[in-house]
């Protein structure tokens, strides 16, 4: 049999194309329940698509000179449109996710040396413990049983949270934060009919209250834990040398002005680590244990290379295991974390051939763009191989976006990519995971990209 062939054997799961746009309600309808099912053949098969939508103006990019053109050239001339602030900005209106003009620019700076090469390979043990944390927990369980990954990897990325940001923990039980993180989702990250069509922000939106405990949850959670290491710091029982980075976020200060972050700045990125961070790693973990189990081919390979790496050294670097990063990434690009990156354009631009006016909506999709047929071989299909070392330096810089592109592309890049490959080698090492007859997985969009109703396999030692 082919590799094409065997790689057929399996098509990962995704909403099939629709032939023709939706009406208006049954758009609207689509939108609330899954996004990714509202996307027709051609926006997979098109370059650029442009025209009046209930929405407005719209203009969906798939070509990666175009995506360069407004995530990098024309930068400052497409800012995060009013959908984005609506759906995230309660919380993270001040951090750096949704900041804009001077406030990012400061908080870039400030943030930029927390997340070096060289700062981040610090957490690498620290990751390593989270790791070993998981397998033993994992242990416990009988072999054979059916666990959900999706909670279990939620949890165990929560748990490096732990070990990198919080000295002296969370101060609430980790399955409260979980559930938190999910309840946010599952509702703040779902479109409501009044966003799209721009009503006044003090109409309610159907669902969204229910949003307000976890919001209340997380700043009461993170207020005590902020408000603990300040006292501890100014007590000096702690010191601002500690890498932990609370610590590095409340001593960062311009080294020009001295000025620092705000509490409020602090709040609200503390508040997208937790939410956006985690969350975003736990479910291309989840993917990729998915993928593996319905590719045997593949999951013994990575199962010999992390045999052979971790033989040798418990927290290795990225680097030295380029199969594992290969089907991490190959599971991004068919489930980005961030499934679509919307902007909004300032100034009169042209994005190709298309006249872009003021106030149009730019929809740069990794889903698509990461299914397009215009830029990959077999793009529904899982294979690793275009990431190994040879092949993934001729993919385009802007064919694949799982972490964004230009100024904003996500300042935790390295941090979750080495996590995930620390935490994904150690699952490998010590388990397999498999799927079983008749099992069905559907992907939604909720701001991230989850696996609906969670992620059960069946768990079986090595």
């Amino acid at each position: 049999m082919s590799q094409r062939a065997r790689l057929a054997l399996h098509r990962p799961p995704a909403p099939e194309p629709l032939a023709k746009p939706l009406g208006t309600i049954p758009l609207m309808l689509a939108l609330r329940r899954n996004p990714l099912a509202t996307w027709t053949r051609a926006h997979y098969e098109l370059p650029i698509l442009h025209g009046a939508s209930m929405i407005g103006d719209v203009c969906v990019v798939n070509d990666p000179a175009a995506i360069r053109h407004v995530l990098v050239d024309r930068a400052a001339n497409y800012r995060k449109d009013d959908l984005a602030r609506r759906l995230l900005g309660p919380g993270l209106s001040h951090g750096l996710l949704l900041a804009e003009d001077e406030e990012w620019r400061n908080q870039r700076r400030l943030l930029a040396p927390l997340f070096t090469p060289r700062m981040v390979a610090r957490f690498r043990s620290a990751m390593t413990g989270s790791a070993h944390w998981l397998v033993a927990r994992w242990k416990k369980q009988r072999p054979g049983r059916r666990i959900d990954v999706a909670s279990e990897f939620s949890r165990v990325t929560l748990d490096v949270l732990e070990r990198t940001i919080f000295p002296q923990g969370l101060g609430r039980d980790p399955s409260d934060f979980i559930r938190a993180v999910t309840d946010y989702f599952e509702t703040a990250g779902r479109i409501d009919p009044f966003d799209l069509l721009d009503l006044p922000e003090w109409l309610p939106r159907f669902g969204r209250s229910r949003a307000a405990p976890a919001l209340a949850f997380f700043g009461e959670a993170v207020e005590a834990i902020i408000e603990k290491q300040k006292a501890r710091l100014a007590s000096g029982v702690a010191a601002r040398e500690e890498t932990d980075l609370l610590t590095l976020l409340l001593s960062a200060a311009d080294p020009d002005t001295g000025v620092g972050l705000s509490d409020e700045e602090v709040r609200a990125n503390i508040l997208t680590f937790i939410g956006a961070g985690h969350e975003t790693t736990a479910n291309t973990l989840t993917w990729t244990a998915y993928l593996l189990a319905c590719h045997p081919h593949w999951r013994e390979r990575a199962e010999a290379e992390a045999d052979a790496i971790l033989a040798h050294e418990d927290a290795p670097e990225v680097e030295k295991m380029p199969v594992i990063r290969a089907v991490l990434e190959e599971s991004m690009r068919l489930y980005p974390p961030a499934a679509s990156l919307t902007r909004e354009a300032i100034g009169r631009d042209r994005i190709g051939n298309e006249r872009i006016a003021p106030g149009t909506r730019i929809i740069v999709s990794p889903w698509l763009v990461h299914r397009h047929k215009l830029l990959w071989t077999d793009p529904d299909l899982f294979n690793p191989a275009r990431f190994l070392p040879g092949a993934r330096e001729k993919i385009d810089r802007f064919a694949f976006i799982p972490f964004g592109a230009g100024p904003r592309i996500c300042i935790g890049m390295g941090f979750a990519m080495q996590e995930a490959v620390i935490l994904l080698a150690h699952v490998l090492k010590n388990f397999r995971l498999e799927t079983w007859a008749g099992q069905m997985v559907e992907p939604v969009q909720r701001v991230t990209l989850r696996p609906k109703d969670g992620m059960p396999l069946i768990l079986r030692p090595r």
